[in-house]
């Protein structure tokens, strides 16, 4: 991927053989073969290294479907907080295979009437990884990012999904990886494609969908939580963003209070 990726839906990957690594919200991840993982696609995420031997599928899911499944709350959580979230073992490896293929088979080569069974599989599939993470890992959300093994251009997006809901600038994220300015502004476009300032700036959105849709906290409050200095910019930034106001985002995706109660 020559740039980071954003986009609405829910993401399902599972390797058959290799590796990919992604850098999502900073944070370099690893998809292990055989293991199902999910992330939530809104995160800006980019493939930064795969083996050549690599084979695996990718599905989407409509957000909205995604949050009428009613799946455990701490797995709903997780997701919306941008946690990278994995099958702990490849024990259902053959398994999830097969589901895979028979998707990629009943989406591309049969009518539309087979889109509802393969949605309710893979509600199946989340809810039996949702109860198989440990106990310990459930309360947790996005956790610190560690800057150990990054290269100066991975210390900076780092740097910015810790501290996008902060004042930030340009300036003070080249001073944290003692860069000049315009060379690291320059460096981190050449690297991912877009400049520096897009880069928070699709952080903050981001963090604005996730209040949009889990919270019912008032649009002006998202804006400044989110990192926004004003509400006349967070709008025109979503706008840009997302093809649409904050509050038709809301209208479209919101999370009920019944869904945000449900699990344990």
């Amino acid at each position: 991927m020559p740039r980071p990726d954003h986009h609405s839906e829910v993401e399902l990957n599972f390797l058959k053989s290799g590796s990919v690594t992604y850098l999502l919200g900073g944070k370099k991840t690893v998809v292990e073969v055989g293991k199902l993982s999910v992330f939530w696609a809104a995160i800006p995420h980019q493939i930064i290294d795969f083996s050549p031997d690599t084979v695996y599928f990718v599905a989407t899911i409509p957000l909205q479907n995604f949050l009428q499944w009613r799946l455990p709350e701490y797995f709903v959580e997780q997701l919306m907080h941008g946690q990278f979230i994995s099958d702990p073992t490849s024990d259902r490896f053959e398994s999830d295979r097969q589901l895979f293929e028979h998707w990629v088979n009943d989406l591309q080569n049969q009518s539309t009437e087979f889109e509802h069974p393969v949605l309710l599989e893979m509600q199946a599939r989340l809810t039996r990884l949702a109860y198989k993470l440990p106990v310990e890992n459930r309360g947790e959300c996005f956790t610190s990012i560690a800057n150990s093994g990054l290269n100066k251009v991975e210390q900076m997006a780092c740097y910015v999904a810790q501290n996008y809901t902060e004042k930030l600038t340009a300036a003070q994220i080249s001073e944290f990886v003692d860069l000049h300015p315009n060379y690291a502004m320059n460096l981190f476009q050449k690297t991912y494609g877009t400049t520096l300032i897009n880069y928070l700036t699709q952080h903050r959105i981001s963090h604005a969908q996730r209040l949009l849709t889990t919270t019912d906290l008032k649009v002006t409050e998202i804006a400044l939580q989110s990192g926004f200095i004003t509400i006349s910019r967070f709008n025109d930034a979503f706008v840009r963003s997302c093809g649409c106001s904050p509050r038709d985002y809301r209208k479209s995706h919101h999370m009920t209070e019944d869904v945000r109660r449900v699990g344990t």
